[in-house]
């Protein structure tokens, strides 16, 4: 493994020492002995159930105790560059975002399971997420679930308009252009397509499926590509749909965008504050499990629940122009055991545990992609799980460079987008984040 145990921008501006941690090069311990360990899980995307799961079976199977600790996303980064080198203090298996995982596999942070590749699902599990954890050809982390951005829309809008669901990007570039202009409901400030400013882990879909992409490598060195013609052509094709098709704010990311497809969410905002519109969008983007979170309020034993209505609202692949789904930001997590754990054969125990047919099957009963194709058929034959599946098959993932995690703690591609769908000059910035962001991509 690289051993590039010096120092790495991570959260913020500032750098932050990663050169505790050792080289991953544990061997395979006994698991003689029962073990407690600890297990971060990233924002709350795990059920209750399936932690329950985890925590009984890995005591059932070691006599030990694992115990979950939720961190938030926002947070993530920070906690993991200081808690991973600290060997008194590591959680011994962390979930990290696959974006993330470049960065802390190159320093040296999680042990190398070459080892457990195959037994845990070897050429079966997901590959690009298992690039994105390979060190010299080596695994030191793996994939936990997958939710691919698929669009979530609302059939008595899009009706409304005369509109029908897309067969090209183009058609869904027109379609939500003539949302916004038609303006079923007579509402200000409505949206056919809600897109936030800051929004690019949505709009890179654009990039890509106009052929461009983020960044490309030659010889081990990383360049930021935004302003190579199909990466200008994508982003200028996002520029009209700022433009023409969302009245989003430009400060906006994608927290929450589902909430403007729910009536009640909008009319009374999502800080309690009453505003003046019911409706806010025709349509939006996000993971598959946003679904969860769109319907209509219902109370259901005791307690407020959504409950979605196949009349009101529905789902669809963004399609490209090749005949296939276009290529979307495929979301979800790596999972990996701390080099600097004391507990390496507890740790190993936890991730047979949930690389098994049994908790892969969970994940998909509970709307997560498992990491092992074999168990995809758990994630159903619901529209969800359809257009999940679709998007999925020719989803892509952000540059498995070192430097990557530093790339999204700068806020530079939020920065980038922002001003990109305030009008500017798509070529010009395009090419002033490519020498900002070039270094930064290559850990410097």
């Amino acid at each position: 493994m690289k051993k590039m145990l010096s120092v790495v921008a991570l959260a913020t501006a500032s750098a932050l020492a990663l050169g505790g941690c050792a080289s991953g090069t544990t061997s395979s311990p006994s698991a003689s002995a029962a073990q407690n360990i600890t297990l971060w899980l990233a924002g709350g995307d795990t059920p209750d159930t399936l932690r329950d799961y985890l925590k009984t079976t890995y005591n059932a199977k070691t006599g030990g105790t694992l115990t979950i600790e939720e961190q938030s996303w926002g947070d993530l980064v920070t906690k993991l560059t200081t808690a991973l080198p600290d060997a008194n203090n590591t959680p011994d298996v962390v979930e990290v975002g696959n974006t993330q995982s470049p960065t802390f596999t190159n320093v040296g942070a999680f042990s190398d399971i070459s080892d457990m590749y195959s037994e845990l699902g070897g050429d079966k599990l997901l590959p690009s997420f298992v690039e994105v954890g390979k060190v010299d050809g080596k695994n030191y982390t793996l994939p936990y679930y997958f939710g691919s951005r698929y669009m979530f829309y609302r059939k008595d809008i899009w009706k409304a308009a005369g509109v029908e669901v897309p067969t090209t990007l183009d058609a869904f570039n027109a379609a939500v252009k003539t949302i916004t202009e038609k303006n079923p409901k007579k509402i200000k400030d409505f949206s056919g397509f809600f897109l936030g400013g800051q929004d690019w882990r949505n709009g890179i879909s654009w990039i890509f499926a106009n052929g461009g992409d983020l960044a490309t490598v030659d010889n081990g060195t990383w360049t930021s590509t935004l302003s190579s013609e199909n990466s200008v052509k994508g982003l200028t094709q996002l520029q009209e749909l700022y433009q023409s098709a969302s009245h989003a704010p430009k400060t906006m990311t994608d927290q929450s965008v589902y909430l403007y497809l729910n009536d009640s969410d909008v009319l009374t905002g999502s800080d309690n504050s009453k505003t003046k519109t019911s409706l806010a969008a025709a349509t939006v983007m996000a993971p598959g499990w946003a679904h969860w979170s769109i319907g209509d309020l219902a109370k259901k034993d005791g307690k407020e629940v959504r409950e979605w209505n196949d009349a009101t609202f529905g789902v669809f692949a963004l399609p490209g122009n090749d005949g296939k789904p276009a290529p979307v930001f495929a979301g979800g997590s790596n999972i990996g055991i701390s080099a600097a754990s004391k507990n390496q054969a507890g740790a190993r125990e936890l991730l047979k545990i949930i690389f098994s047919p049994e908790y892969q099957q969970m994940l998909g009963k509970n709307g997560l992609g498992p990491a092992n194709s074999d168990y995809t058929s758990s994630l159903g034959d619901d529209q969800f799980a359809k257009a999940l599946i679709e998007s999925a098959s020719n989803s892509r993932l952000t540059p498995a460079a070192p430097g990557w995690a530093t790339v999204e703690a700068s806020g530079k591609l939020e920065e980038f987008f922002q001003k990109v769908a305030e009008g500017g000059d798509v070529a010009t910035l395009a090419k002033q984040y490519d020498d900002i962001l070039t270094p930064m991509l290559n850990g410097k």
